[in-house]
Formats: structure tokens, C-alpha cells, sequence
């Protein structure tokens, strides 16, 4: 029975590169590995023409005499026999060395892990997040042991290599048709061991401690915002960098006023008076208060706007505006002579066929029409 044109098994074309190669290989064996397919016969011998096809094309020399003269190229005597140049296990370990060894492909061992960034929930008043200010803040963290420096080893003495991995942080086992790669269980990858812990961190190269920070709060901050201060994280492992800190930033609720994004809003109660007749009254800002006017015949709802009183976005742009919304309340605690004054306005007001309601008067014709058509 012919062989397969290798190109076609992998799924490659002829001019494909060497990673196109390995990828398409690797895709290929972790679908069709025995292990996964059970007393699968088509989906082993797959595997085989799959593995064969990549040990001829990942070499330069078999590649080459295989585009020149095809599979007669690669048989015995004619340039090799497929398996001539290592064992599957080594080829396997080639291609998914990068999975098992962290992608480093072998060599130096691990490196050092960085330090965990931490979370920090700042509550700010809406004075201060607009203006911005500067605060202290105390952290429980841990620092790098000042005693070894990060090390982890008593003063005057360093870390030993591993003996079982030989520094490498990583040992190979071989299972089955794999030769896997996993963390050394003797230095947990870091390729060391310390023989004579530093009495102060007990060998961790780091201690928990509480420290204070002074963060900066830029003008214009807002809910969710987050500041970062570089490497105020937790310190790393035997000396690799410290993580960072993230100071999340929250607003408080403002008795007055609500923000969204750069506008902010208030709402202002106003005499049906006032409301009635016009006026001015003052309001409050974050500079300070302003005379706003109001026109008579002012409907409760009625938003006023003050241009430039809103807040200017920590990202820039241009300031926002306060929106004040006016609503007109009703009298309370009245007493007999202005309860018998309102009944004499109301008089006045029914009277002379003008209309000094028209919301209301709409809406009575309005459910007028509608009982009218109900009867029908």
C-alpha cells in the first residue's frame, strides 16, 4: 500500500515552516495518542504516519531529499530510516516541552515567582474625588526580608543547586509513548535549595508586615476608577519583583448632589409661589453657591442648567454642568385663616372660563374622552 504525501497527512503545505510543522503535528497527535483513543486501531496507525511524517519533515537534510525524491528519498539506504534519529519519546518531548516546562523548553530552571499584586478599597467624598487630594493608607503585605535580602539563606551563606534536578527546577518521567516533564519535588522549581534557612523569614526570602503609602489622588477620579502603585505589592519570591498595588477608588454618597460621568445633578425645592409668580433663589455648587432665576410659571420637573459647575473628568475634556431640578411643594401646617385664603384663591382661579391648569385640564378632558368611549 503507498504511503501518503507526508505534506497532506500533516495538513501542511510544501513551503509550510518549521512551527507550522510542529503546531500541526502537535494538533494531530493530542487528538489521535492511543491513550486518548482506546482500542482504536485507525485513529493508532494515524498517529504513526502522523509521527513519522513529522520526524522526516522537522529534520532539514530528510526534508530536503524528501521534496527531491519523495519517500524513496527517506527509506533504508536512501537518506535514513524514519526512526534514525531518536526515539518518539524524543520527539514528543520536542514538541510539547513547551507545555510541560512553562514554554521554557528546558534549561535554567524556573523563575523566581513575581510577587502578588494586591487590591485596596479607598472611600473618597465627592468634594475630594472631584478636587483630588492626597491620603495615607496603612496595608498589611510582605516585604522582602531585609536579614537575606529575598534570599531565604542565613547570612553569610547562598542557596544550593538541586541535586535532583541538577538546577533545571524541572525532572523528566517517561510514560509510555510520552516523555513528560513536571516540577522538581525536591526545590519545587526553583532549582535550588536552601540548607540553612535565614532565621528571620524561616527560609521564605519574605516577612508580613504593615506599611504606609502615601497615593496620590489625581482631580476628577470617579466610582470603579483604579490607581496603581507600582511594585507596593507583595514581595516576590527570593528576591523576584514585588507585585503592584491597586487602589480602588469609591465615591461616598453626597447629601446634595449626584454625579454622572461630568454632570452633576441636585434637586430644588421651591414654594408653589415662587414657582407661580417667578423669583431667584440660591443653590449650592462645589465652588460655592450661585443665584439661580426662576421665571414664573415654572412646572415642577422644570431642569435648570448651570454651564461649567460640573466636574472636570480625570481624563480629560471639558467640564460638566449642574443640573438643577426644581420641584414645587406643597404647603404644610397651615392654619384656618390661610386654609380659608386658599379656598378663596381657588375660587378665583375656577372662575372667568380661563384655564390657569393645563396639565390638569387636558388630563380631565383626557379621561372624559375615555369614559365617553367606554358608554359607547
Amino acid at each position: 500500500m503507498s504511503k501518503r504525501d507526508f505534506y497532506e497527512v500533516l495538513g501542511v503545505n510544501r513551503n509550510a515552516s518549521d512551527a507550522e510543522l510542529k503546531k500541526a503535528f502537535k494538533r494531530l497527535a493530542m487528538k489521535l495518542h492511543p491513550d486518548r483513543n482506546p482500542d482504536d486501531k485507525g485513529a493508532e496507525e494515524k498517529f504513526k504516519e502522523a509521527k513519522e511524517a513529522y520526524e522526516i519533515l522537522d529534520n532539514p537534510q530528510k526534508r530536503a531529499a524528501y521534496d527531491q525524491f519523495g519517500h524513496a528519498g527517506v527509506e533504508q539506504g536512501g537518506g535514513g530510516h524514519p526512526g534514525g534519529s531518536g526515539n518518539f519519546s524524543d520527539v514528543f518531548g520536542d514538541v510539547f516541552g513547551d507545555i510541560f516546562s512553562g514554554g521554557g523548553g528546558g534549561g535554567g530552571g524556573q523563575r523566581a515567582r513575581r510577587g502578588a499584586d494586591l487590591r485596596y478599597n479607598l472611600e473618597l467624598s465627592l468634594e475630594k474625588a472631584v478636587r483630588g487630594t492626597t491620603v495615607k493608607i496603612r496595608i498589611p503585605t510582605s516585604v522582602q526580608c531585609s536579614t537575606c535580602g529575598g534570599s531565604g539563606a542565613k547570612k553569610g551563606s547562598k542557596p544550593q543547586q538541586c541535586t535532583t534536578c541538577g538546577g533545571v527546577g524541572q525532572v523528566r518521567m517517561q510514560q509510555g509513548f510520552f516523555s513528560l516533564q513536571q516540577t522538581c519535588p525536591s526545590c519545587q522549581g526553583n532549582g535550588q535549595v536552601i540548607k540553612d534557612p535565614c532565621n528571620s523569614c524561616h527560609g521564605q526570602g519574605r516577612k508580613q508586615e504593615h506599611k504606609t503609602l502615601s497615593v496620590k489622588v489625581p482631580a476628577g477620579v470617579d466610582n470603579g476608577d483604579r490607581i496603581r502603585l507600582s511594585g507596593e505589592g507583595e514581595a516576590g519570591d527570593r528576591g523576584a519583583p514585588s507585585g503592584d498595588l491597586y487602589v480602588q477608588i469609591g465615591v461616598k454618597e453626597h447629601p446634595l448632589f449626584v454625579r454622572d460621568e461630568n454632570n452633576l445633578y441636585c434637586e430644588v425645592p421651591i414654594s408653589f409661589v415662587t414657582a407661580t409668580l417667578g423669583g431667584s433663589l440660591e443653590v449650592p455648587t462645589l465652588d460655592g453657591r450661585v443665584k439661580l432665576t426662576i421665571p414664573s410659571e415654572t412646572q415642577t420637573g422644570k431642569m435648570f442648567k448651570l454651564r461649567g459647575k460640573g466636574v472636570k473628568s480625570v481624563r480629560g475634556g471639558a467640564v460638566g454642568d449642574l443640573l438643577c431640578k426644581v420641584t414645587v411643594e406643597t404647603p404644610i401646617n397651615l392654619n384656618g385663616k390661610q386654609k380659608d385664603l386658599l379656598r378663596s384663591f381657588d375660587e378665583a382661579m375656577t372662575g372667568g372660563g380661563k384655564k390657569h391648569s393645563p396639565k390638569e385640564s387636558s388630563w380631565m378632558d383626557g379621561v372624559k374622552s375615555f369614559i365617553d368611549g367606554i358608554k359607547l
